[in-house]
């Protein structure tokens, strides 16, 4: 079932036991994310009819009773660590935040359950800078992972015996998952709930959410767009709002220059200057990144697609895809789009 061999699943009295290990000076967004994924899918399981898979038990543990967060926030932990029996555990969860960068903020007690609950778990999981508090515990040693973007170098320097990828969303290394920053353990979570639940279910808590089940691309190139969407100059920030609902117009320096009443000549220079780059690069990009998604999210053929994001010929649309993505449409499509049968 879903993309991965099955491994070993401890069951709880017919359930699945899904542990988040709530840290001091943990990131909210880290936890609560990830958290509503898996606990929608318990509530989603009788719907849809899973009788081969044991229903989710969601419980959050502590470090402490009472966890200090971000934000100045407190939460409340079902149950501490020490009351948590690690043999009833499937999936580990450790979310993220600043504060766990930090060696004192994992205690040796802390570290020690974690170390003994992840030898016996099927999944152990981090969420961002989560991936800290279980490389000080052994368990990354010769993994490949990855965490934030930020964070990478500094991972890599603190663990030489673990591999830090710095592209992916999250990666898998043997019962080892690990995510990029905040929303990327939503992203990680879907994948589990799809893993184990099928397409199905983990699509319809995507929709939800409001967020792709998988999304395109990897936490460079997000970093990368988000810093193309960051004019300071309103009418360059109008545009780029436009530009993204009218892909498929004749889109030059000519007619962009007269939309923000600008001559051609400046507003190539404000452009360049206010977003790094070029007005036909910056629109390539904004193509590629709208055909991604329709690759992933429909069945359209690649020249439908072509033709709905701007590019002249599908020719110019593969040349362009590759140069952003480094494979072909359909090899992305086959990759990112879902085919495993559902429940």
């Amino acid at each position: 079932m879903g993309w991965w061999p099955f491994m070993r699943s401890n069951h709880n009295g017919g359930r699945r036991r899904v542990v988040f290990l709530l840290l001091s000076g943990a990131e909210l967004t880290d936890f609560a994310g990830p958290f509503a994924v898996f606990s929608r899918a318990a509530q989603l399981h009788d719907e849809y009819g899973i009788l081969s898979v044991p229903k989710y038990e969601v419980r959050l543990v502590g470090s402490a009773k009472t966890i200090d967060v971000s934000w100045g926030l407190k939460l409340f932990a079902q149950t501490v660590i020490d009351r948590e029996p690690t043999r009833l555990i499937d999936t580990i969860i450790v979310p993220g935040g600043v504060g766990i960068l930090e060696t004192s903020s994992v205690s040796l007690a802390t570290s020690q359950w974690l170390r003994r609950a992840g030898v016996v778990a099927r999944r152990v999981c981090s969420v961002c800078t989560g991936a800290f508090a279980l490389a000080r515990t052994g368990l990354l040693k010769g993994k490949r992972v990855t965490t934030h973007w930020a964070f990478c170098d500094q991972l890599a320097s603190e663990f030489p015996d673990v591999t830090v990828d710095r592209e992916p969303i999250f990666t898998r290394d043997g019962n080892i998952y690990t995510s990029a920053g905040v929303t990327a353990g939503i992203d990680l979570a879907l994948a589990l709930v799809e893993e184990d639940y099928g397409h199905k279910l983990a699509l319809q808590i995507a929709r939800e959410m409001v967020v792709f089940l998988k999304r395109p691309g990897s936490q460079l190139q997000f970093s990368q767009a988000l810093r193309l969407q960051s004019a300071d100059r309103t009418p360059i920030r109008n545009l780029q709002t436009w530009l993204i609902e009218n892909l498929k117009k004749e889109l030059n320096v000519e007619s962009l220059a007269e939309r923000v009443n600008m001559s051609p000549r400046n507003f190539a220079r404000a452009f360049k200057r206010e977003l790094g780059t070029t007005p036909a690069a910056y629109i390539e990009q904004l193509r590629v990144d709208s055909a991604k998604s329709r690759l992933a999210e429909s069945r359209r053929s690649v020249k439908e697609i072509a033709d709905l994001c701007g590019f002249k010929t599908v020719e110019s649309f593969r040349r362009a895809f590759a140069r952003q993505t480094r494979v072909s449409p359909l090899a992305y499509r086959a990759r990112f789009q879902s085919n495993w049968p559902s429940h």
